[in-house]
């Protein structure tokens, strides 16, 4: 208990004990050799722990006890959008006329559930500008993905063998990563000293073999593409498409449309913007919705309404299926619900509320941690920690670690790799102004504990308060164990 480590569900296990008892049925054993070949019986049980209920219990709670959550307080990742979502999502995901569905349903008796997927559908559509949409891909990397094969799928119909595609230096890892799956060649973009594309060096990049662009904007460091328009003219010269990582689309939602910035392919993150958590890896929902010229290259099936009711097609040059059913379903169950309790202007508060916090929390900190770019930023900002480390030692990884300890969630570090020693925070539009005053003074703190010599050498050492204290990330990395060995004790 306390701060003792919690021993693995095998080191509790006791040899005979039992979480519960299967009523005998009266059914007669059946001796496996008798059909089985030989070869695959085991010759003793399979290794699994003997425990009774009340310390199978106990064991996970502990666990989720050493956990913190969106539920427990701020989770300021930026990029990640970590925030609390409403109970409201979970009672819909739960009931029995969504969660008991079975999948293989034919579509005759799953009216219900199609309907869900048309209304989200055109939800997406009005957000984002765009003229269709599909629910298939079950994370934004492989709406990236999705995305990146229908613009492939559109040149080669067209003719042209493109092989590049431009990515600014901010970018989110994924998208390069999806350019190779796609099998294209990617052209890094450099940022300017505004923290923006530099329009003149993507001019110059701009050529003949250039299949598109893949951006987000607001961009990685929180700041609005001003130059958005003259980009997408410059892609479009070319007969490039624009593709939009809706990574950050939190802050826009209601107020500006990728459509109307010239994209031709929106990814959204439903896990991030309209009310899923998603910690420890999922689950997600990355939908992508697509401009008039693409509706044909949308994988399929997808739900279509008709005069009998809605059925599923495929259109016509399709890039076949990205899933292996339609997306994550209970996921845009959950943000169908979102939507519509918010409403349109709800919605749009939720951007205006992102934005606000985001800026509050940078003015009120901006003396210890100075902004990586002045400009107003939208609703997450990078800050810089390069001062503390060569004056005091003290790295963007301590100050998060040190947030720890003060019962915050530390924000993303060292991301993006263009601003050293990075803090990105994105406080979210559902953290309350005392929040953020709460967390400002933490990292205050932090900051001013960084002048003083045993301070900072505890800081260092940090988190202290912590069920797990500051672990070896890199031995972590270099000596992964990836089982435990049941009869080690």
């Amino acid at each position: 208990m306390g701060g003792d480590s919690e021993p693995t569900i095998f080191e509790i296990s006791v040899s005979g004990r039992r979480c519960g008892a299967i009523r005998d049925s009266g059914i007669e054993s059946v001796d496996a050799s008798d059909h089985l070949p030989l070869a695959y019986l085991r010759s003793e049980p399979v290794a699994l722990p003997e425990v009774s209920e009340r310390d199978l219990v106990g064991h996970f709670t502990r666990l989720t006890h050493r956990q913190y959550s969106v539920d427990l307080g701020a989770y300021p990742l930026g990029s990640c959008t970590m925030k609390y979502n409403p109970k409201l999502a979970d009672t819909v995901a739960g009931m029995s006329g969504i969660s008991g569905v079975h999948p293989h349903l034919p579509s005759s008796h799953s009216q219900g559930w199609l309907e869900i997927a048309l209304e989200i559908e055109s939800y997406l559509k009005e957000i984002t500008g765009m003229a269709g949409a599909t629910l298939s891909p079950a994370a934004g990397a492989q709406g990236e993905l999705t995305g990146l094969l229908m613009m492939k799928a559109y040149h080669l119909d067209r003719g042209n063998h493109k092989t590049k595609i431009l990515i600014p230096d901010s970018a989110h890892g994924t998208n390069p990563a999806s350019v190779s799956l796609a099998g294209y060649s990617v052209v890094t973009v450099p940022s300017n000293e505004k923290g923006l594309v530099d329009l003149e060096l993507l001019k110059s990049l701009v050529g003949d073999d250039v299949a598109g662009i893949m951006l987000t904007n607001p961009n990685t460091v929180g700041l609005f593409e001003e130059d958005i328009a003259e980009i997408a003219k410059a892609i479009h010269d070319v007969d490039g498409l624009l593709y939009y990582d809706g990574a950050n689309l939190n802050a826009i939602v209601g107020i500006a449309r990728p459509g109307d910035m010239g994209f031709d392919i929106v990814h959204s993150n439903l896990h991030k913007t309209f009310a899923t958590p998603h910690g420890g890896g999922g689950p997600g929902s990355g939908p992508v919705a697509v401009a008039e010229k693409l509706l044909d290259f949308l994988p399929g099936p997808y739900p279509v309404r008709g005069h009998d009711g809605i059925k599923w097609t495929t259109p016509s040059k399709s890039i076949g299926r990205v899933h292996s059913f339609y997306g994550n379903a209970v996921v845009y169950a959950r943000a169908l619900a979102f939507m519509k309790a918010l409403g349109g202007e709800g919605l749009r508060q939720m951007s205006q509320i992102a934005v606000l916090n985001a800026n509050y929390l940078k003015a009120m900190i901006s003396s210890y941690y100075p902004p990586a770019y002045e400009a107003t930023c939208m609703h997450e900002f990078v800050v810089s920690t390069a001062a503390l480390k060569k004056s005091f030692g003290i790295r963007a990884l301590d100050i998060a670690k040190g947030l720890l300890d003060k019962g915050f969630h530390a924000p993303t570090v060292y991301f993006p790799l263009i601003v050293d020693e990075a803090l990105m925070i994105e406080p979210t539009e559902t953290e309350s102004r005392q929040t953020l005053d709460a967390m400002a003074e933490a990292l205050i703190e932090l900051a001013k504990d960084a002048l003083d010599e045993d301070a900072a050498s505890k800081m260092a050492g940090g988190p202290r308060r912590t069920p797990v204290t500051r672990v070896d990330e890199a031995r972590a990395a270099r000596t992964l164990i990836t089982t435990v060995d049941a009869h080690s004790k």
